[in-house]
């Protein structure tokens, strides 16, 4: 699966976000079990709250960290979490 520029992004309601604290992390829960996170997929993952296109993710992402050049990692990332389920497209 690839992300397709032109669609939103949510995070799937089968799966929670959430900080947890035993772990000092973010972490993805599913009925399966628990994926921790490191901070740059928890960012990413915050975003996709449905209202934004890879793209403003992308440029959200860029002025908050006051860089440029994440767009590869990114959407990477979220080709992968596409893959796993933890988001979709609509």
């Amino acid at each position: 699966m690839t992300i397709d520029p032109d669609k939103n992004i949510r995070f799937s309601p089968t799966h929670r976000l959430q900080w947890e604290e035993a772990q000092q992390k973010d972490v993805i829960l599913y009925p399966e079990g628990m994926v921790e996170l490191n901070q740059s997929s928890a960012e990413i993952l915050k975003l996709c709250d449905g209202n934004r296109k890879p793209q403003q993710i992308v440029d959200e992402l860029e002025r908050k960290f006051e860089t440029t050049g994440l767009r590869n990692d990114i959407i990477a990332f979220l080709e992968v979490a596409l893959q796993n389920g933890w988001i979709r497209q609509d």
